[in-house]
C-alpha cells in the first residue's frame, strides 16, 4: 500500500537533491541520478511519491482543524481569534521552507516533460493535481500569490523580487491544473484509496471550485459575482463524472456513519481519498488524546446552538418542538438523526477498559457543554487516551462530502430538481435513518432557527437545508473554518454562543437514562454525594477565563468561557509575514493589516 505516511520518501529526495536546500533558487543539475530517475517509470512514480506529503497531517488531522469553528466549544482561543494575536510578526505560511513543495513540483514537472517515458503525463497530471493543492492553500490564506509555474533560476530577479499575481487568476490556473489532472491521470480507482486517482481529482476540484463559487458571490468588494455561477456549474459537472462510490450502510443505520471514521482499513463503498495509518509501521494519529485527554487535546465539544440544528428521526426540526430550549439533555438526543449519536455520547454508550465494557455517559471532566465527541475516537480507553496511539484510517475525501458539494451547487444555481434532492440531501438522511417527505421533496418555507442561525445571510430553504446536513454530516473533518470564511460569515468565528446541555436546577443529573446519577451542579461549596464517580461542576457566578456558568444563574444553558474572540474581516486573509516583506517589498500587505 503507497502513502506518503507509510513510504519513505527521503531517499527520492537525497537521490535528485531538490528539497535538502531551503533555497528555492538552487537548481540540482542533470547527473545519472538524475537521468534514472527521469528515465523510468519507476523513478516517476517515487518522485511522485514525495508530493503526498502536501496532504493533511495525520497525527493533528483533519479532526482538529473544526475546533476553531462555531460549532464547537474547546480549551482556549486559537491565535486566529484571540485578541492582537495575529500580526504580520506572528504570521507564518510564507518562508522559503513553504515554497519547497512548489519547487518541486515543477522541478518535476520541467524535467519530467523531456523524459521520453510513455506514462509520464499521468505523473505530471499527478504532479499538477498537487500543484493544485498548493496553491488552493496559499490562496486561502494569503490572497494574491505569486504564480510560479518553473524552477526558480537564481538570477531570475522578476521571480525572486516581483510581486504577486492576483488571486482570481491564480484560481484560473488552480482549475486548469486539475482539468489536466482530471484529463491524464490513467489511474481511475485504487483499492487502498490511498493513491491519486482520476476520481480523486475530480473530488477535490468540487471542494475547490465550490470555495472560489462562494468567495466570488459572497466576498463582493472584489466585484466578481457575475462569475460565481460558472464555479458552481463547474461543481456539478464534476460531481457527476465521478463514478463508482456510494454512501456506507454498514450494518445498521444505527453504526453506519461511525464506522467509517473508527475503520483501520478505509471503506472503499464511499472513500475516495484516505491515509492509512499502520501501527506495525508506527504511523498514528492522536484522536482518542486530542478528543478525550483532559490535558493534551483542546476537549473540543460541540455546542447547543448547533446540536439542535439536527433534525427529528421523523425529519422535522427539533427546534420547531415546544419547549425545546427546556429540554433536558437525556430527552433531547432521542429519535433524533442517526448522525447525533454516532457524534457525541447519548443514551446506552459505552467505552471499554482494557476490553471490558464501562457504561460512558457525558464526562464532565473532559467535555465543556455535554456534547462529548466520539466520531474519530476509539471506544477502547487504553492506550489510546492516554497515548497518540490511533491506527484508524485517515479520511480525507469520501462520496458523502461530493454529494454536499453539488447540493449546494445546485442550490445556488436554482436547479435543484426533486430528483437532486433525493440523491443528495435526501440519500444522506435516510443513511442516518431520517424518515417522511424530507427524503424526496424539495423543501419550499425556510426553518427560521436557520435563517437565524446563519445570522440572515440565507434565506433560500433549498440552501438552508443543504448547509443544515453540511454541517451535520461534516463535523469534525476541517471543512467549517472554510466554510465560514468562503460564505463571509466570519462574525460567527466570535459571536457564536458556546453554549451546553440544559440544567433544569442545580442539582444531581443522570445523562444517559440508566437510573445513575453522572453530573453533581452546584455553587458555592462542594457538595457530598453518595454516587461513585459523579462528575461535580462548579457553576458559580464569575466572569473568569475557564468557568462553566449557567446561562440564568442556577438554571438555563451551560455556557462555557474559553477566553475573549475577536474577529475582524481582515481576518479573511492571513497577514504577508514582515520578515518575507523586507525581503521582498514588492508583496505589499494585505488590507487592514
Amino acid at each position: 500500500m503507497k502513502t506518503t505516511k507509510i513510504f519513505n520518501y527521503t531517499l527520492a529526495l537525497l537521490l535528485l537533491g531538490s528539497a535538502s536546500s531551503c533555497d528555492l533558487t538552487e537548481v540540482p543539475v542533470d547527473t545519472a541520478t538524475n537521468e534514472a530517475v527521469f528515465g523510468s517509470e519507476g523513478g516517476l512514480d517515487l518522485y511522485a511519491n514525495s508530493f503526498y506529503d502536501l496532504l493533511p497531517n495525520t497525527d493533528v488531522g483533519v479532526f482538529q482543524d473544526d475546533d476553531i469553528s462555531d460549532l464547537v466549544a474547546r480549551n482556549g482561543v486559537d491565535n486566529y481569534l484571540a485578541p492582537n494575536a495575529l500580526s504580520p510578526i506572528t504570521s507564518s505560511g510564507w518562508d522559503l521552507n513553504a515554497w519547497i513543495p512548489l519547487r518541486n513540483i515543477n522541478y518535476f514537472l520541467e524535467n519530467a516533460e523531456k523524459s521520453e517515458v510513455p506514462t509520464k503525463t499521468h505523473y505530471m497530471g499527478v504532479a499538477r493535481f498537487f500543484r493544485a493543492l498548493f496553491y488552493f492553500d496559499k490562496v486561502k490564506r494569503f490572497g494574491d500569490v505569486p504564480w510560479i509555474d518553473k524552477t526558480i533560476d537564481v538570477n531570475d530577479q522578476a521571480a525572486l523580487y516581483g510581486p504577486r499575481t492576483d488571486r482570481f487568476e491564480v484560481m484560473d490556473n488552480v482549475l486548469a491544473d486539475l482539468n489536466y489532472a482530471i484529463e491524464n491521470i490513467t489511474l481511475t480507482s485504487d483499492p487502498s484509496v490511498t493513491r491519486i486517482t482520476k476520481n480523486v481529482a475530480r473530488a477535490y476540484k468540487t471542494r475547490i471550485c465550490l470555495f472560489e463559487a462562494s468567495f466570488r458571490k459572497y466576498h463582493t468588494e472584489y466585484n466578481k459575482q457575475s462569475t460565481a455561477n460558472t464555479w458552481y456549474e463547474e461543481v456539478v459537472k464534476e460531481s457527476n463524472n465521478i463514478k463508482g462510490f456510494t454512501l456506507h450502510e454498514g450494518v445498521s443505520p444505527d453504526r453506519a456513519y461511525r464506522e467509517l471514521f473508527i475503520a483501520k482499513a478505509a471503506f472503499t463503498d464511499e472513500t475516495i481519498l484516505s491515509v492509512a495509518l499502520s501501527a506495525s509501521l508506527q504511523v498514528f494519529s492522536s484522536a482518542n488524546r486530542r478528543f478525550i485527554s483532559p490535558t493534551y487535546g483542546n476537549r473540543p465539544s460541540l455546542t447547543r446552538r448547533f446540536v439542535n440544528t439536527y433534525l427529528n428521526l421523523d425529519g422535522t426540526p427539533f427546534t420547531s418542538k415546544a419547549g425545546y430550549l427546556t429540554t433536558p439533555f437525556v430527552e433531547e438526543v432521542k429519535n433524533r438523526d442517526l448522525r447525533l449519536k454516532q457524534t457525541i455520547r447519548v443514551g446506552d454508550y459505552k467505552r471499554t477498559e482494557n476490553g471490558i465494557p464501562v457504561v460512558a455517559p457525558p464526562n464532565f471532566s473532559q467535555t465543556y457543554t455535554g456534547y462529548q465527541p466520539i466520531k474519530w475516537s476509539y471506544d477502547e480507553r487504553f492506550p489510546y487516551d492516554d497515548e497518540s496511539r490511533n491506527d484508524n484510517a485517515h479520511i480525507i475525501m469520501r462520496w458523502g462530502e461530493v454529494l454536499l458539494n453539488k447540493a449546494e451547487a445546485l442550490a445556488e444555481l436554482d436547479k435543484m430538481t426533486a430528483a437532486d434532492w433525493t440523491a443528495t440531501i435526501g440519500a444522506l438522511r435516510k443513511r442516518a435513518g431520517i424518515t417522511g417527505v424530507t427524503l424526496t421533496t424539495v423543501p419550499t418555507v425556510a426553518d427560521p432557527y436557520m435563517v437565524s442561525f446563519f445570522a440572515n445571510k440565507f434565506t433560500s430553504p433549498v440552501l438552508l437545508e443543504v448547509l443544515r446536513d453540511r454541517g451535520t454530516e461534516l463535523i469534525f473533518e476541517g471543512l467549517r473554518p472554510d466554510d465560514l470564511r468562503r460564505w463571509k460569515l466570519g462574525e460567527l468565528f466570535q459571536t457564536a454562543p458556546m453554549n451546553g446541555m440544559y440544567v433544569p436546577a442545580l442539582g444531581e443529573y443522570d445523562l444517559n437514562g440508566d437510573g445513575t446519577k453522572d453530573v453533581y451542579f452546584y455553587q458555592g461549596t462542594k457538595p457530598a454525594s453518595t454516587t461513585p464517580g459523579i462528575a461535580f461542576v462548579d457553576v458559580s457566578p464569575s466572569t473568569a477565563v475557564g468557568r462553566l456558568q449557567l446561562s440564568k444563574g442556577t438554571s438555563g444553558e451551560v455556557i462555557w468561557n474559553p477566553g475573549a474572540r475577536e474577529w475582524a474581516d481582515k481576518k479573511y486573509l492571513y497577514p504577508i509575514p514582515e520578515a518575507d516583506r523586507t525581503r521582498n517589498p514588492a508583496l505589499g500587505q494585505n488590507p487592514g493589516w
